[in-house]
């Protein structure tokens, strides 16, 4: 290995090191976001690029236990995130199926949802990007039934959910109703209990707070721009170093490497806070200040889930133009930690696809095996980033932009 390149390797494993020690840790609204964006900001900021940290409103959310009895017995049950508080004695209905809850007459009550209707996490109400017809179905429904408090019992979703077991079916500040979650098993256990008195006590609370996108501009003045971007944010279950501390570390080696860059086209890196919240504010405040030019970009790249120790990372790619598409297989494909992988369309690479621009996204080629076990738990630690990957990544993203 080079001077340069252990140099490269060691800088980004403090830097990965550090994102992943902010306590309480990245979600978008809390003080460690905040922390981490200050960190990534100033950075960026000693490489002589111009740097915009507007602030936006958002939500941030703390709990600090559910309990569920009945006759004395107690259930295990965890708030949802971003749960209203609630103290209530109330029959209990279950439901497991759609038809099941057009029926139910469940104001006042405590509602317990199970089964089918359990299957998948609920998208959030007020979700821009997707929102399927019978999530928001579900949520009407819900509306419209006013039970006092929801408790839902879901089971193991690796392909949606990863690892989490149980999984919250509500993660949503616009949803009002207090609920909690269990695992199936102990669904099961409260519905046979159905038509009895419980008690659900629920300690949480919303904090209206603020966050911030970092962007970091080169030539901001040019009439095209690359934007090149990664998530800062994390859920509050994880450290959160593939998702996506690896990305953002990925981000602050590309920018150091271009510290100098002097070309015609303009640079912006951009450290988004919001893609693992409800609300998407921070991809919802990039939008609103700058979606009028994204005419202007003429390559979009998207970096999260890189450097996992094991595989490789993967590039995929999104109506790119042929020279640029040539461009980004000499570049992503001459390094033999870089293969090319499957399209995926989950990430902070779609604002720009769904705009129409030209994007990459860049990712690991074992994404299935970590969401299904790894991603959004306590396990998702520095020790399972391999920082030369993101070095290797960095350095073709330079070659890239470079050749243009």
């Amino acid at each position: 290995m080079s001077v340069s390149l252990n140099a490269d390797t060691e800088k980004a494993r403090s830097y990965l090191e550090t994102l992943c020690r902010m306590n309480p840790g990245r979600q978008t609204g809390s003080s460690g976001n905040r922390v981490a964006t200050d960190f990534f900001a100033s950075a960026i900021g000693s490489w002589g690029y111009d740097v915009d940290t507007t602030p936006f409103p958002c939500m941030d959310f703390e709990s600090y236990g559910a309990s569920l009895i009945c006759d004395g017995h107690s259930y295990a049950v965890f708030p949802s995130p971003f749960t209203t508080s609630c103290d209530v004695t109330a029959r209990l209905i279950s439901v497991a199926t759609m038809a099941e809850l057009q029926k139910c007459r469940c104001k006042g009550k405590i509602l317990l949802m199970k089964g089918e209707l359990c299957a998948e996490h609920l998208m959030p109400r007020n979700y821009p990007f997707y929102n399927p017809e019978h999530h928001q179905k579900i949520i009407a429904l819900l509306d419209k039934k006013q039970p006092a408090a929801i408790v839902t019992a879901t089971g193991k979703n690796p392909a949606l959910m990863g690892a989490l077991y149980p999984y919250p079916l509500f993660d949503d500040g616009d949803f009002d109703i207090p609920s909690v979650y269990c695992t199936d098993a102990t669904g099961e256990e409260i519905a046979a209990r159905a038509g009895s008195e419980f008690s659900l006590a629920i300690d949480a609370r919303r904090i209206p707070s603020t966050a911030c996108n970092v962007l970091a501009r080169k030539n901001p003045g040019a009439r095209k721009k690359i934007v090149v971007c990664a998530h800062i944010d994390a859920r509050p279950t994880t450290p959160g170093a593939l998702d996506n501390a690896s990305g953002v570390v990925t981000l602050m080696l590309l920018a150091e490497m271009l510290r100098d860059y002097r070309g015609k086209t303009g640079i912006e890196l951009v450290a988004i806070s919001g893609e693992e919240h409800y609300s998407a504010a921070g991809e919802l405040d990039y939008l609103d200040r700058y979606g009028s030019e994204l005419d202007r970009v003429v390559l979009a790249v998207n970096i999260d889930g890189t450097g996992y120790v094991k595989g490789k990372t993967a590039f995929s790619l999104y109506g790119l133009p042929k020279t640029i598409e040539r461009y980004a297989r000499e570049a992503l494909g001459g390094c033999d930690t870089i293969t090319e992988g499957e399209q995926w369309y989950a990430g902070d690479h779609m604002i720009f696809v769904q705009g129409g621009r030209p994007a990459i996204a860049l990712t690991s080629d074992r994404a299935a095996e970590l969401t299904a076990e790894i991603i959004h738990t306590s396990r998702d630690t520095p020790d399972l980033v391999d920082c030369r990957k993101l070095v290797d990544a960095a350095a073709a993203l330079k070659t890239l932009i470079e050749a243009r």
